[in-house]
């Protein structure tokens, strides 16, 4: 028998998913630990080694695959914690980093003060050099002015160094000089060159690019390396995956060459998940994926089966300008921290407990009330069987931060503070949902609500019945979501180049050239995959736009070269197209313009066999363990509700409300006007009205 396994690392909890030869699939959770991540990795481990009756290292040996997938670099650019990074410049263009874009305003009188540049102005290293548009050298490099530079930067301890000059994208010989001369005065030490990385056409975020990928570049070679070397320790010699922002995983080699493209890997995977259960289940392509873990909440969409992917994503004041899945994060989980303003009004988050102390009622030593806290006081958890048994919680702690924190300075209950915070949560989570539907032209009563995460089903019901959604689907494993995309995921990544080409005197031969490029450096990559995946494709994309405008499209290419007026005229009829469906205009016979040419290299993975049960009907008693005090205001406060183990339900039971259903990583609250049926493949789907 052979494994395979996907490991996701979240702020508080390390969710781990192992499944076999039969498509069997097993989930585990362990306490994150946060100065040495692979310590809760490797917890997760010896209780799989437990399930399995076997020891560790016997079960790490019989596993062929296992993905990672993490917040290791967003942490690091939030908290500031990335490598020490000298920028080199062109002369002229230090400040690049300080002026950024223009910020967004929250009114025309209104200009927030930029915030500290990524890399400080001390470490932005200008040198003389100029290579103009059309990429001449209007100015040659002067290289020693680098060598001094690059000196300077070894006094001043730098981990690493990022080059981004002035038009390098025409011509790089600059750019390769310096990483030339780096070698020279520092072998070891990591760069980055902006045309190698993200060849894009504004400077800012071909910088911002570089710097953030150069200063992950050592955080992330020593969080792979002790990984592999525990996982070597404990047995493993499989393949080890990395999970990327694109939803996609890669080799170790390959994320640690650009290792911005991890940044979000954990929410960047829940669709990926969400994807294969709605096929699963029926197929459904229009998805609204939820994840609400113990520090954050996160949302996504997939649309006619298309996971949404976006280069405008934030991660604290910086614009990350790669192709991530478009997952939407605030602080709403289920440790955030319920608080009261001087006004009498009650937040909960940003801020969060996390694993270390965590809520109150883990006993570690919390002493703020979390959205956990409250759903305890609730009735929704069940203080002996949170984490399937493995982890006991305690009511009184929850009860006293309750009653100090929040219900009385606002004067009341500690029942109706506990779902006031409850309720707050809900509604910042409706809010984030609302941000990526109905503000960007989606309606979410015409999508199926995925739900995932260890705390999501406890507030899904009340969030579907505000957005008018119908139906939900929980599925079995949905405490482990984020990591169960990891084992559905495959081996994939982007290059891209930019060449300014206008449809009106459109060069066949340059352009060819480019994709010719790109597709030597694809069919590489799926070369180097062979023996981890299946059969590769690549898929050719163009980023285009009308003239004038600001931003680009990504439109599909119908083939690999553009070799003639019909495939042009095809890409302008799609282009067209795609800008009406997307800004509902377009103009017909107006010329368009490609910027940045784009290959997409995928490798199959194996998928995972879904195993259908057999029916048990829809009585659902032989399920049903107890009833217990749980808080529904519909009802009246609390009310006997009826409380259902999940590996007792089987195909076809019927669960109508109020009800609780706890399986051993996630907790579902049947609330008033809903029922949920257990669908044939063992997930939960939930009628709402």
């Amino acid at each position: 028998m052979t494994y395979r396994a996907s490991i996701d690392v979240g702020g508080t909890f390390t969710d781990l998913v192992f499944t076999d030869e039969k498509g069997e699939l097993a989930v585990f959770k362990a306490s994150t630990t946060p100065r040495k991540t692979w310590e809760g990795m490797i917890d997760a481990l010896e209780l799989a080694a437990e399930y399995y009756q076997m020891p560790l290292n016997k079960l790490l040996a019989e596993s062929t695959t296992i993905t990672y997938s993490g917040t290791t670099g967003t942490n690091a650019i939030i908290t500031g914690t990335g490598a020490k990074v000298g920028l080199i410049c062109t002369r002229g263009f230090r400040d690049i980093l300080l002026s950024r874009e223009a910020p967004k305003k929250e009114s025309p009188y209104d200009w927030p003060p930029f915030p500290e540049p990524y890399v400080p102005r001390y470490l932005t290293m200008p040198v003389t050099e100029r290579i103009n548009a059309e990429g001449g050298i209007d100015i040659p490099l002067n290289e020693d002015e680098v060598h001094q530079v690059v000196r300077q930067f070894k006094k001043w301890d730098t981990e690493a160094i990022a080059v981004s000059l002035l038009w390098s994208i025409s011509n790089p010989t600059h750019e390769k000089k310096i990483g030339e001369i780096i070698k020279e005065e520092l072998p070891g030490i990591p760069y980055v060159l902006s045309h190698e990385l993200n060849p894009i056409i504004r400077e800012y975020r071909r910088t911002i690019s570089a710097v953030i990928d150069a200063s992950l570049h050592p955080i992330l070679v020593k969080d792979i390396e002790q990984l592999r070397g525990q996982l070597k320790e404990h047995g493993f010699r499989g393949n080890l995956l990395v999970g990327t922002a694109s939803g996609g995983v890669l080799r170790p080699e390959e994320a640690i060459s650009r290792p911005i493209y991890t940044i979000g890997s954990g929410p960047a995977l829940g669709p990926v998940a969400a994807k294969y259960f709605a096929q699963v289940e029926g197929g459904n392509n229009n998805l609204i994926v939820l994840d609400m873990g113990g520090t954050s909440f996160d949302v996504s969409i997939v649309t006619k089966g298309t996971i949404v992917v976006t280069r405008e994503t934030m991660v604290k004041d910086e614009v990350l300008p790669i192709s991530r899945v478009d997952a939407r994060s605030v602080g709403s989980g289920g440790g955030s921290i319920a608080w009261i303003d001087p006004g009498k009004l009650i937040h909960v988050g940003p801020q969060s407990s996390g694993a270390e102390p965590g809520p109150a009622c883990y006993m570690r030593g919390g002493k703020e009330a979390t959205v956990s806290d409250a759903n305890l006081v609730l009735g929704y958890l069940d203080s002996d069987y949170f984490l399937g048994g493995r982890m006991k919680l305690s009511p009184q702690p929850a009860q006293e931060v309750m009653q100090n924190k929040v219900a009385n300075p606002i004067s009341l209950d500690v029942p109706e503070a506990a779902f006031t915070v409850f309720s707050t949560v809900t509604h910042n989570m409706i809010a984030a949902i609302r941000d990526i539907t109905i503000w960007q032209g989606v309606d979410p009563r015409e999508y199926l609500i995925v739900s995932g995460g260890g705390a999501t089903g406890m507030h899904v019901v009340p969030m579907a019945q505000e957005l008018g959604v119908k139906q939900v689907l929980i599925p079995k494993v949905a405490g482990t979501l984020s990591a169960l995309g990891g084992l559905v995921a495959d081996i994939t990544t982007e290059y891209s180049a930019s060449y300014f080409a206008e449809s009106y005197q459109f060069d066949y031969e340059r352009v060819n050239k480019v994709l010719e490029a790109l597709q030597k450096k694809g069919e590489a990559f799926l070369a180097m995959s062979k023996g981890i995946a299946r059969e590769g494709k690549l898929d050719y994309f163009v980023e285009a736009r009308y003239p004038y405008e600001v931003w680009e499209l990504p439109i599909p290419l119908r083939s690999n070269r553009i070799k003639d007026e019909k495939d042009l005229a095809q890409l302008i009829k799609d282009f067209h197209n795609t800008h009406e469906r997307i800004f509902a205009v377009k103009e017909p016979g107006q010329s368009i313009e490609g910027v940045i040419w784009r290959v997409v290299a995928t490798a199959k993975m194996p998928q995972i066999k879904a195993k259908e049960m057999t029916s048990g009907g829809k009585d659902s008693t032989a399920a049903m363990i107890g009833k217990r005090n749980a808080y529904f205001k519909d009802l009246g406060g609390f009310v006997k509700t009826p409380i259902y183990r999940g590996d007792k339900l089987v195909c076809g039971n019927k669960i109508e409300a109020p009800a609780i259903i706890e399986e051993a990583t996630t907790t579902i609250v049947i609330f008033p006007g809903s029922k949920a049926t257990v669908t044939r493949w063992g997930n939960y789907l939930i009628d709402v009205k």
